[in-house]
This record gives structure tokens, C-alpha cells and sequence, in this order.
């Protein structure tokens, strides 16, 4: 009986959890789903499938511990959809969008992003429990690759149809790369507690903005992507502004 039994334990630790398993794969068909409208030139459609696996991302974690089924499995094989949708789709789009002008320099910008993004989650996992929950060490590649989307999206909403033909590109994506891999900080709204009582102040700006996202909704997803993906830097100049100044008082006091 007891052989039994401990068989049966050990043919339960080899299954998976479904739930969450099933929103990461949801995620990663988005990501393929994203490639290959890319490669139709169905650009918007490539755009807003990142986005949908950007929220199928956020989901399968959250899911995962709030039912108690959290994994090892779970988290490799989110790791691994996450190079998919979030490295490889939105690279494609980018180059299928507006790169492919540029020859080598282009499909190196494209996967300069793919490589970028994937050294990106490769330290993200290694650095669980060692950097604090509060901030992201890098842009986080969800949000990099939402990036790339709405970008694509606001420019079909400002008129620009089909391919985008502008070399900025050539330094946009780059600079979305270096800065997925760079050691600036992102707050990462983990400590948030939208659950807990809140001053009435709060709950009115948070009904205004999905007031405002509701109507343009296009235009608040870029402004609010671009921003996180630019707040990073600007933080850290703001901080480095600070030290120096703190440095510059210091010896000033011991020159005193």
C-alpha cells in the first residue's frame, strides 16, 4: 500500500498544472500569431497580437500563485514563450515595418532586439530574490515589445499606412535593445495594493484615466509605453544629478 501510494505521489509530481500552462501557451500562439500576420504585412494585427500576449504574460503568474500552482516547469516554459512574443515577434515587425529598407543594418537592429531581449530574461531569472520585487534591473522585454507595438499602432492611427520608411528606426530599436540589457532601474507596480483602502483622490485619477484610455485608447497605450520605456533613464539621471550634487556638498564641507 505504501509503495502504491508513493508511486501515485510521484506520477502526480510529473503532470503540470493546466491553467497556467494554457495562458502561457495562449501567449506564445499570440507571439506566432504576430509573425506570421508580420509576414503578410498585416502590421496592426501584428501589433495588437504582442499586445494580447502581453496581457496573456501578465496573467499566467499571477494565476499561478494565486491558485497555489506555481512551478518550475511554469516558469521555464513562460521564459521560453516570452523569447517568442516578446523577442522574436516584435523584432519581426520592426523589420517587416520599417528595418527592412536598410539592408544588413536593418535585420542587425532587428536582431540585435532578439538577442537583447533574450540575454534580458536569461538575468531576469537568475536574479529572482536578489534584486528587490520594487524595480526592474533593465526594461522589462514585455514592455520593450509593447513598445515596438504601439508604435506601429499610432502611426496607422496617425494615417501612416502599411510600411513605416523613416532611419530613426535604426536608432529606436537599438536603443529599446541596449536599454533591456543596461542595469537602469524600472519600478515594476508590484507594490501597488490596488485591494487595499485608498484616499478618494486616487480612486477619482484612476476612473479619469480609464476615462481618457477609453477614448484614445491608441494614443494613451503609446504615451503610456513610451513613457515607462523612457523613465527608466530618466530616473536614473535624476539620481546620478543627486549623488553628484551630494558629492560636490561633501567636498565642499571638507574643503571648509
Amino acid at each position: 500500500m505504501n509503495k502504491e501510494s508513493s508511486l501515485k505521489n510521484i506520477r502526480i509530481k510529473k503532470g503540470i498544472y493546466v491553467l497556467p500552462n494554457l495562458i502561457t501557451t495562449a501567449g506564445l500562439f499570440a507571439g506566432f500569431y504576430s509573425i506570421v500576420a508580420s509576414l503578410k504585412e498585416n502590421f496592426v494585427v501584428a501589433a495588437v497580437a504582442i499586445l494580447a500576449a502581453a496581457v496573456f504574460d501578465g496573467l499566467d503568474g499571477r494565476i499561478a500563485r494565486f491558485t497555489n500552482t506555481a512551478s518550475k516547469f511554469g516558469a521555464e516554459y513562460d521564459s521560453l514563450s516570452d523569447v517568442i512574443a516578446f523577442g522574436v515577434a516584435p523584432a519581426f515587425l520592426a523589420y517587416n515595418w520599417a528595418l527592412s529598407f536598410y539592408g544588413k543594418g536593418g535585420w542587425i537592429a532587428a536582431f540585435l532586439f532578439v538577442l537583447c531581449g533574450a540575454l534580458r530574461l536569461a538575468r531576469y531569472n537568475i536574479q529572482i530574490g536578489i534584486i528587490e520585487s520594487k524595480v526592474f534591473n533593465g526594461l522589462p522585454i514585455p514592455a520593450a515589445a509593447s513598445v515596438v507595438a504601439t508604435t506601429v499602432l499610432f502611426f496607422d492611427y496617425a494615417g501612416i499606412e502599411g510600411k513605416f520608411h523613416d532611419p530613426s528606426m535604426l536608432i529606436f530599436v537599438p536603443v529599446l535593445s541596449i536599454l533591456m540589457v543596461s542595469n537602469i532601474k524600472y519600478y515594476s507596480f508590484k507594490d501597488l495594493k490596488l485591494f487595499a483602502r485608498k484616499p478618494f483622490i486616487t480612486f477619482f485619477l484612476l476612473v479619469l484615466v480609464l476615462i481618457i484610455v477609453a477614448t484614445i485608447p491608441v494614443i494613451s497605450a503609446f504615451v503610456a509605453m513610451t513613457g515607462y520605456a523612457i523613465s527608466g533613464p530618466i530616473w536614473w539621471m535624476f539620481k546620478f544629478s543627486q549623488q553628484k550634487h551630494h558629492k560636490a556638498k561633501e567636498k565642499k564641507a571638507n574643503i571648509i
